[in-house]
């Protein structure tokens, strides 16, 4: 594991992890939720970035639904100093140009998908077909938290397909360490 990696593995186990009651995006429940701040976005871009790297995935943008992937893009994209940023809107604007796809737009470039956490896949999902229906070249798909929960890995796998998808965490991850780090 990168130094980066583990260090971003400790800061959401230490600082970000927190365990309740929480109601999630897809209507779902969960005992834990996982939150950000600034040194956790300049570490997730940085794990990010190597991950795309490593992959050889050469992307000319990054980009997910918002809001969930928009600290991820900002990240990647400034850590990068290369890679653009576009967000996928939930629906067109119904105003103005009514793009759906906001910030860089370039018909057939190499584009990976991220989201901060995984259920049901279904933002994820929303994300990848908006870009291909856009023009853009799916290369890869990313998410922080994966939650191992509803069959979302599947669903996003099989969505993203034959590009590949990749967790940086599990939920289990984040978990055990935030279990640990209480131990001390």
């Amino acid at each position: 594991m990168s130094s980066a990696r583990q260090e971003l593995l400790r800061f959401l186990a230490q600082k970000s992890f927190r365990l309740g009651n929480f109601t999630l995006s897809s209507g779902g429940s969960s005992d834990y939720y996982v939150d950000c701040d600034a040194r956790g976005a300049q570490l997730t871009g940085q794990v990010f970035l190597e991950n795309i790297e490593t992959r050889n995935w050469h992307p000319q943008a990054i980009g997910g639904l918002t809001l969930g992937a928009d600290p991820i893009v900002v990240a990647v994209s400034v850590i990068s100093g290369s890679i653009h940023g576009f967000l996928v809107r939930k629906a067109e604007k119904q105003h103005g140009t009514g793009q759906k796809i906001e910030g860089f737009r370039e018909k057939g470039a190499r584009v990976v998908i991220v989201d901060d956490v995984c259920t049901t896949g279904a933002s994820t999902i929303q994300a990848l077909e908006a870009a291909r229906q856009f023009g853009f070249e799916v290369v890869g798909a990313m998410c922080l938290v994966e939650r191992e929960e509803a069959s979302g890995r599947q669903a996003v796998a099989r969505a993203a397909a034959p590009a590949e998808f990749i967790s940086i965490f599990t939920a289990q991850d984040v978990r055990t360490e935030h279990l640990a780090g209480r131990d001390l």
